[in-house]
């Protein structure tokens, strides 16, 4: 699947954005990264429609998206819905996860991820 054009400066940002994740992201990050998780590909800082989203598994158009507490701030979390409405307005699922949460309780962040990409085995 082709590349969509990208800005030069988005690219730097998601560049520089890389350098600099968060311990959550990072953190997940481990989990994510080479196919670790259940063969899904993801990718870090990943450009998308004029955004740069934390984890996107371009495979499965799935995007992870890792939030701190300025999140919850009410002009924040307008801002976070206009954009995950136009991701999805694209055909990817977004899901967002609180820093707290991967910090704490990765496993079960994981195991909402391998669900929702469909991997999870019936049982």
């Amino acid at each position: 699947m082709p590349h969509t054009p990208l800005p030069p400066t988005h690219r730097n940002n998601a560049k520089s954005m890389r350098k600099v994740m968060t311990d959550a992201e990072l953190k997940l990050w481990n989990e994510l990264r080479a196919h670790r998780l259940m063969g899904l590909g993801f990718r870090r800082q990943f450009p998308i429609a004029g955004f740069i989203v934390d984890f996107a598994c371009p495979e499965k158009k799935l995007i992870v998206e890792v939030d701190g507490s300025q999140h919850s701030d009410a002009g924040r979390a307008n801002a976070d819905e206009i954009r995950t409405k136009r991701l999805e307005q694209d055909g990817w699922i977004v899901l967002r996860f609180w820093n707290d949460d991967v910090i704490r309780d990765i496993d079960n962040v994981c195991q909402h991820i391998v669900i929702t990409a469909g991997l999870a085995e019936a049982t």
